[in-house]
């Protein structure tokens, strides 16, 4: 089978949530011992995760981080204050629990995972670091295709076949690390949102003030050159993408095929869930955003996709960072729902319903 066609047979797996259940899961949230409406946000997201996951009493138990990782060759642009070397030696880092989103996922009891699908690097074997490498980095975009067809199309495999391969999962995340990959997100979201160049490109990991302009014209120069086609997602991957955005999408895909919540996480986490939510349209229904990042154009992905995050909490880190935070308050949407007792079984009047039990 060629990849289109494993690409195709993988999609074909994908079915919306299941919204008979989420309304059984509505009448249940509605009788339980609080006003209603008094838990907020945590209500609906555990009416959400009832759908998702087809099941009257939605799980958090198994929670799985999946970290990608990937060199850009647009780096040698000048598009970042960090050489490229920092993935490397971040992967390091975060195989010894060292990293900021490591030491998050062992707060919240999340299992990580690091997925090598471009390092322009070859590590020793390690068995927290899963090897799908399929280049040394991609090209640089500012001249020419980030990668070939074919190498978007195995990213995309990457990401679902590692999802696949997990045992029960509840919920998942994607993260990323790959010096220089906020120009490739800047450029996607250029192109599904319609954004100027201006107004898509940021920061990033810190750049300073004075080189935004020159970031900004790499993004304009990588779209003139490329001229992706918004309406051919594997395209747009393919000329302005990178190998770790691609296998996050593919992580959401799989996450879908395995009914997993998935959490996005900040601004590259959006760029893969467009992708991913153009290749199965509707997939958005299985997304929970995480946070908003303080990269600006990541508001551009939610409004995109119609979310609207958990968190705002001025963070721009990225590594799956925020999605990990809001593991936690997924964990606690669903032990509510579950665990608490409803009116009748905690026999307590409610003045709405005019019933007449009362506390014992």
């Amino acid at each position: 089978m060629d990849l289109e066609n494993s690409l195709a047979a993988h999609l074909s797996q994908i079915t919306p949530p299941n919204m008979a259940l989420a309304e059984t899961a509505a009448q249940r949230e509605a009788s339980l011992a609080k006003p209603p409406g008094s838990l907020g946000r945590l209500e609906g997201l555990a009416i959400q995760l009832s759908a998702i996951q087809s099941s009257s009493r939605p799980r958090h138990e198994n929670k799985l981080m999946v970290v990608c990782a990937a060199d850009h060759g647009v780096v040698e642009e000048g598009i970042s204050p960090y050489p490229k070397d920092v993935t490397r030696q971040q992967i390091e880092n975060f195989s010894r629990g060292g990293g900021a989103i490591t030491t998050l996922c062992r707060t919240v009891g999340a299992r990580v995972l690091l997925l090598d699908v471009g390092v322009d690097y070859q590590f020793e074997p390690n068995p927290m670091i899963i090897n799908k490498k399929i280049a040394f980095g991609t090209k640089n975009l500012a001249k020419g295709p980030a990668m070939s067809r074919q190498e978007a199309l195995k990213s995309l495999l990457a990401g679902i076949e590692v999802i696949l391969a997990q045992p029960e999962l509840d919920l998942v995340a994607a993260g990323e690390m790959g010096i220089g990959n906020t120009t490739p997100s800047s450029c996607i979201c250029s192109v599904f949102t319609g954004l100027s160049p201006e107004t898509v490109t940021g920061r990033g990991s810190g750049l300073r003030e004075d080189r935004i302009s020159h970031k900004v014209e790499v993004v304009r120069q990588a779209l003139e050159i490329n001229k992706p086609n918004p309406l051919d997602p594997i395209d747009v991957l393919a000329k302005v993408g990178g190998f770790e955005i691609g296998a996050m999408a593919g992580i959401y895909l799989g996450a879908a095929i395995r009914r997993a919540g998935i959490i996005i996480d900040g601004f590259i986490a959006g760029a893969a869930a467009t992708i991913a939510d153009k290749l199965s349209p509707g997939l958005s229904r299985y997304f929970i955003a995480g946070h908003k990042s303080q990269e600006p154009a990541h508001q551009a992905f939610l409004d995109h996709l119609h979310l609207r995050p958990l968190l705002d909490l001025s963070m721009w880190l990225g590594e799956g960072s925020g999605a990990a935070i809001s593991m936690f308050l997924a964990q606690c949407a669903v032990t509510h729902f579950n665990e608490m007792r409803t009116l009748e079984e905690a026999r307590i009047a409610d003045p709405v319903l005019g019933l007449s039990r009362q506390n014992q």
